[in-house]
């Protein structure tokens, strides 16, 4: 970005996006809540379209405003329900209100259904997912920012800090694990086939927002805001990271394109492989902790199916962590990075920083004396930490299966890649598109949104312009046209219409009498 001819327009759009963020955190009402989430959807509008002379960025920015906005107008659709019935906007008098069971139970269930709407657009949840990947278009420190602490963090916070409702409705926190459960799966599976680093970053930020989810759906607030925060910590540094690969090799982006660059940006090396290994779970960086309390979470709620197909989703989490820390930093160099070189230290240095604190934030989930009581106990008193010996080996297996089965296929070799994606080559395909739901929503656009448009547009013009505006003023003019005959100026004339007037009337009264 340096001599970018927008620069103050960055920093200004930057203040605005964090400002409504920390706004939306302290708010205690949900209007006032509901003001700053507008302001999130707008900074982010505009951060994503920073380069709004590309079509690209200017079509993600609004493919963000507008998808985020049909969970916005879902979300205050909620929160008018909850005002028509509490009389308050305050968030501390709804619960108060919601647990003594004067809302009704049907309303309650929509309005909750209906924030949780509102939280799936923001935490780009499966189906509203579509924006994230496409948010990559904004400077990569815009990057870092979304998908870690503000735009993404918005709707799982919202969930959290609206747990005592949701816990009323028992069918809404289905839907919220059901959803998160989907989304873990399917995100993490397409974070495993593409090849835009910074698209493999945007998916598995997807697919933890759906673990986040996913727990909060169980009752494990602790547990999920805990891991907020991990992963913010943890997903700032790998975009970072990325950006810091970016400035070095010309902007590549394409992971197949890098190599080697282990040897020639080894603090960029260091820190990402940090970043990674914590988003995998490796002990006893900051990611080991909050996936076991998340996995606990699940367990504690006896949904034993969806644990299972969570662990196959924390398998995914190391496999496609271990592809992207992988495959840029060992094999040979290709010819074209040659000259890559370690970024300067104001780039480094922020690195460096954030995996520190991805390596040591872990350990605040563990009781320290009887000064504090630990993360768990401190977010909710009734929670405390716990320790399953024998969940906690189960996962460090999976994450080290995982882990050696990347260094298998993208160092040693001693699988190809190639050959398992032809394994079952239309799953790949399907993956490696998305499933298909963006062109679906393209089709659905141009087929069926724009059709209509037209329609109406049409209808418009031939039946209200043509026919109703345009056909009235022409009718008047064509009978002004007729009767202007009769306006001769002679008096005579005027005296005989006036007199063949009477005379109907009167022939016409005599009728009527008779």
């Amino acid at each position: 970005m340096k001599g970018d001819r927008h620069f103050e327009w960055y920093f200004a759009i930057h203040a605005l996006f964090a400002t409504a963020m920390l706004t939306l955190v302290l708010a205690d009402n949900l209007l006032f809540l509901y003001f700053a989430w507008e302001l999130v959807g707008l900074g982010s509008y505009l951060l994503i379209g920073f380069w709004w002379e590309k079509r690209s960025a200017a079509e993600a920015a609004k493919k963000a405003f507008i998808t985020t906005r049909i969970g916005d107008v879902c979300l205050l659709i909620g929160i008018i329900l909850l005002f028509r019935e509490t009389g308050t906007f305050n968030i501390s008098e709804i619960f108060h209100i919601a647990e003594s069971g004067e809302i009704n139970n049907a309303i309650l269930n929509s309005s909750v259904l209906l924030i949780f709407i509102g939280a799936m657009g923001k935490s780009a949840q499966f189906p509203f997912h579509v924006w994230l990947p496409d948010a990559m278009e904004g400077p990569t420190p815009v990057s870092a920012l979304i998908h870690a602490a503000t735009m993404v963090a918005a709707g799982v916070y919202l969930v959290a800090r609206m747990m005592p409702i949701f816990e009323l409705a028992p069918e809404i926190m289905l839907i919220v694990m059901i959803i998160g459960l989907i989304t873990f799966i399917f995100a993490g599976s397409m974070a495993l086939v593409m090849n835009d680093i910074k698209k493999i970053l945007a998916y598995s930020t997807i697919s933890h927002l759906g673990l986040m989810m996913l727990c909060l759906g169980t009752g494990g607030v602790a547990a999920a805001i805990f891991h907020l925060i991990v992963h913010g910590i943890a997903k700032a540094l790998l975009f970072l990271g990325a950006g810091s690969l970016m400035h070095s090799i010309s902007n590549e982006t394409n992971i197949w394109k890098m190599g080697g660059l282990r040897h020639r940006m080894p603090i960029t090396a260091v820190t990402f492989f940090i970043g990674a290994a914590s988003l995998a779970g490796l002990p006893p960086l900051a990611g080991f902790f909050s996936k076991d309390e998340l996995l606990l979470s699940v367990l504690h709620d006896g949904q034993y199916v969806v644990f299972a197909i969570t662990l196959l989703g924390v398998f995914l989490s190391a496999l496609y962590m271990a592809r992207v820390a992988i495959v840029p930093f060992f094999g040979s160099v290709p010819k074209n990075l040659a000259q890559s070189h370690e970024s300067g230290s104001i780039i480094w240095v922020p690195l460096v920083i954030l995996a520190t604190l991805s390596a040591g934030v872990g350990f605040l989930i563990l009781p320290l004396g009887s000064t504090y009581p630990g993360w768990a106990e401190f977010i909710n008193p009734k929670h405390h930490f716990e320790i399953k010996p024998w969940l906690m080996i189960l996962s460090i297996i999976l994450t080290l299966i995982a882990l050696i089965l990347g260094w298998s296929i993208y160092v040693k070799k001693l699988v190809s890649a190639k050959q398992i994606s032809q394994f079952i080559p239309y799953l790949h395909k399907t993956i490696l598109n998305k499933y298909y739901i963006d062109d679906f929503y393209q089709w659905v656009i141009d087929k069926c949104i724009l059709t209509f448009g037209r329609l109406v547009a049409l209808f418009d013009r031939v039946v209200i312009n043509d026919t109703v505006v345009d056909g009235s003023a022409i009718s008047i003019y064509l009978s002004a046209l007729k009767t202007r005959v009769f306006q001769t100026g002679y008096l005579f004339t005027y005296g005989a219409a006036m007199a063949i007037g009477a005379s109907g009337l009167t022939i016409l009264w005599w009728v009527l009498l008779d």
